[in-house]
């Protein structure tokens, strides 16, 4: 990898995003806050300090996908690493308990629309994200992409009648997290010839805005992205793994 390696980091404005990018700032990093708001982006860069960037990047909206990834390519001419972070597990309002949301996302009851706008970010964001930041990735020697998932999409785990997590595996956020873990593997094939690393981690059950009743810290949420990104051009392809249980089944 080049001297001050250069990563954008999705939704790196707060919680796991904004402790990867703190971590990995700290390690030389260039990092490129991507914020969906850029007010939030900058007031991100300006706590991380000089290796900070901040980027206007909504992976919903496709201009701004397009725009950032103009922007990368101008100003700095390489991606080293990929990280993608950004996600939702609902667009309304924290105040269910988790009973309570994944009674609301059964097959049987979930919302369409509700359904389409946590995928639109969680999956089809990802890959548009991927599409865009490609040809760069492809012109940085011994780039990588590591693709934040959940245990929760686990489809091993949720068919598992002893896992804690199959009560909770419901058709919106834990499905697109099993879609994100197929699309990692479909890059990983695709991109396997070229040596350019695809993995997926699983961040645990962490406490943020997104999950205010998370038993994990950030700096354990954050760890597994963080290892990966600062491994050296030979490490793993294709996996999904956590920081302290290893590897998951998909």
């Amino acid at each position: 990898m080049q001297p001050n390696p250069i990563t954008l980091i999705t939704g790196a404005n707060q919680g796991i995003g904004l402790q990867i990018a703190k971590e990995l700032a700290a390690k030389g990093f260039t990092v490129l806050v991507g914020s969906r708001s850029i007010k939030h982006g900058e007031a991100a860069a300006k706590e991380l300090g000089p290796n900070a960037v901040a980027i206007q990047l909504d992976v919903t909206d496709s201009d701004s996908i397009a725009a950032a990834a103009n922007r990368v390519r101008q100003e700095f001419g390489r991606l080293n690493v990929l990280i993608q972070n950004a996600a939702i597990t609902t667009t309304g309002d924290h105040a269910q308990t988790p009973q309570e949301y994944v009674a609301a996302t059964r097959p049987s009851v979930v919302s369409l629309d509700e359904m389409r706008a946590v995928w639109d970010t969680n999956v089809f964001g990802v890959l548009a994200v991927y599409q865009a930041m490609l040809p760069i990735l492809r012109n940085t020697p011994h780039s990588r992409i590591i693709n934040v998932s959940s245990g929760a999409g686990s489809l091993t785990l949720a068919s598992d009648p002893n896992s804690p997590l199959r009560a909770m595996f419901n058709a919106s956020y834990s499905a697109s997290k099993t879609a994100l873990n197929g699309l990692t593997v479909a890059m990983a094939i695709e991109l396997e010839a070229e040596g350019i690393k695809v993995n997926a981690v699983s961040p645990g059950y962490t406490k943020t805005r997104m999950s205010p009743e998370g038993t994990d810290t950030v700096e354990e949420g954050a760890a597994e992205a963080v290892r990966l990104a600062l491994l050296g051009p030979y490490g793993p392809t294709g996996t999904f793994t956590h920081a302290t249980l290893g590897v998951l089944p998909w």
